[in-house]
């Protein structure tokens, strides 16, 4: 009987052995060039901000580099417009069977990807805050509630939600604000030329508007503070700005009008604020108020002309566009008009009507009779948010594409939070939520 290793050859023993050449292991990724490792992080989506975080729990070496100044400035000037990572709302607070708890002592902040918020969980204090502005990285916020019931100066608090850092400002001493028809303020960048990318921990300052009746209609005044920095974590309560305030006024050709300023968001563009003025008797938008404060000057603008057929009571908002221009629009029943403030080739300026979008073709709506909210848009971009009776959707008006934000929810405003989320701002994890 043959052994078997005479009739069993080696070569048929290992038949079903690899005859390939052993293949190599892929070089680490640490031991890619620095550059490419840039190269390939400036690429990562700034709207979805874990991406980075994720990253640079790597390791030290990514941790260092994208921590590092210059790949925050390159991914910023990638990128241009920073994302928006969530929204500050104001519920509507005087509805009928709204009742205040807790919860109402802090910022009302909505992500809208997997960014959360740092809102100190010590004492916020007594305030019941209210989100009057948010622009550049900040969040102002006010107790309307007390300011009216206890005749105190308005105050303000500026809070950065990316560190969690507030300040805490007195307003102006110069009267008695509570007496004042109307009020609203804003926060705004200090640094002159600024791209308002990474400006979030720089000097600001508030600018408060009022509206008084007078003898001849009405006189709008402004105050504006000294530049204010945004260093600290906790309520700098004490802190006195009566001196450091800047007053502006002039009377407006608003005879015989109950004048208000609306609620919601004013928009900046360049030097200037605008806010919209409303007939409060009828709640029907009359006018424009710019805060020019390059020039430091108020003035009135008109708004666009009702379209033919349209309700006087039409939703409107205001809108700070691409091309660095006003923007205006207005919303009868499902029909968005939009308009933009354009130089004419006689050199002045005057509203243009551009375009008009019926928004059944574009949002889900279940019962067109509960009717459509303009709460906020978006600066320096085409985007406005609409609430319907399905949810709160952002728009991009020039793509037309539409992205659900939330459920159905009721609160008058909303703000768009837009900032850069990188490594180097500490932010909390995504279940850390207060």
């Amino acid at each position: 009987m043959p052994k078997p290793d005479e009739t069993c050859p080696r070569a048929s023993r290992s038949r079903y052995a690899s005859t390939s050449p052993p293949s190599m292991s892929p070089p680490a990724v640490s031991a890619l060039p620095d550059e490419l490792l840039e190269e390939v992080f400036l690429r990562l989506p700034p709207d979805e901000p874990e991406c980075l975080v994720r990253a640079s729990l790597t390791s030290k070496l990514w941790l260092d580099t994208l921590s590092g100044p210059r790949f925050g400035g390159l991914y910023r000037e990638l990128h241009g417009a920073p994302p928006m990572l969530g929204f500050i709302y104001c519920p509507a607070i005087y509805s009928s069977g709204y009742r205040r708890d807790e919860y109402d002592k802090v910022p009302y902040f909505k992500p809208a990807t997997k960014f959360r918020a740092r809102i100190p969980d010590d004492d916020w204090g007594c305030w019941f805050y209210e989100p009057w502005d948010g622009r550049h990285g900040r969040v102002l916020l006010v107790d309307a509630d007390a300011l009216a019931a206890e005749g105190l100066a308005a105050k303000f608090l500026v809070w950065n939600p990316l560190t969690g850092s507030r300040r805490e400002l007195d307003g102006p001493q110069a009267r008695d604000i509570v007496e004042c028809q109307s009020l609203r303020a804003a926060v705004i960048c200090a640094v002159t030329r600024c791209d308002h990318r990474a400006c979030q921990d720089g000097p600001f300052r508030v600018v408060l508007v009022t509206l008084d009746k007078s003898d001849v209609g009405c006189v709008a005044c402004a105050y504006i503070s000294l530049p204010q920095m945004g260093e600290g974590s906790k309520p700098c309560s004490g802190l006195s700005l009566a001196d450091e305030w800047t007053e502006l006024s002039a009377d407006l050709d608003l005879v015989g009008v109950s004048a208000c300023i609306d609620f919601k968001p004013q928009v900046f563009i360049e030097d200037a604020l605008y806010f919209v003025i409303k007939n409060g008797d009828s709640d029907v938008a009359i006018a424009i108020l710019k805060c020019d404060l390059a020039s430091n000057c108020l003035s009135l603008i008109d708004v666009p002309p009702l379209e033919t057929g349209a309700d006087g009571d039409s939703e409107t908002i205001l809108m700070a566009t691409e091309d660095g221009s006003l923007g205006f629009a207005r919303l009868d029943m499902l029909n968005l008009y939009l308009w933009s403030r354009q130089m004419g080739f006689d050199g002045v300026l005057s509203w243009t009507q551009h375009r008009v979008i019926n928004l059944k073709e574009l949002l889900p709506i279940q019962n067109p009779k509960l009717g459509l909210t303009l709460v906020g848009s978006v600066e320096g971009s085409d985007t406005i948010f609409v609430t319907t009776d399905l949810g709160i959707y952002g728009i991009s008006l020039k793509s037309r594409s539409v992205k659900k934000l939330w459920k159905r929810e009721i609160f008058h405003y909303l703000m768009p939070y837009m900032s850069f989320y990188t490594p180097r701002e500490k932010v909390n994890p995504a279940n850390a939520t207060h």
